[in-house]
């Protein structure tokens, strides 16, 4: 795959570039590697946890390590690695998080206004 710098509304490519490499080498198929898959999503919010930690300073063994930048480039990672998960449950990951985003938006803003 060649170097390339995708903008922001290259998310769907960018998603779909990833999860082919991800197929293309991975040691796991079928069910157990969807369910890795899905684990990785869970190690990636344990590393938000821990750069808030480290933003915090609330170890005091080991004192402030982190900053929020690194809390923000996590969260980063949380979001690339959960659309890179759908992507592998479905392949029409776009349409189903853009219904879901929809019905999200829209029962949050009319709890706003009951």
């Amino acid at each position: 795959m060649s170097e390339q710098t995708h903008s922001p509304d290259d998310l769907w490519q960018s998603v779909a570039l990833l999860h082919a490499w991800l197929e293309a080498d991975q040691p796991h198929g079928g069910q157990e590697g969807l369910l890795l898959r899905m684990l990785k999503l869970q190690e990636e919010v344990g590393e938000v946890a821990q750069a808030v930690i480290g933003a915090t300073g609330q170890n005091p063994r080991k004192g402030t390590t982190h900053t929020w930048d690194d809390v923000g480039s996590e969260l980063c990672d949380v979001v690339i690695t959960a659309l890179v998960a759908l992507r592998t449950l479905t392949p029409d990951a776009r349409a189903v998080f853009a219904a879901h985003l929809a019905g999200v938006t829209a029962r949050s803003l009319a709890s706003r206004h009951g």
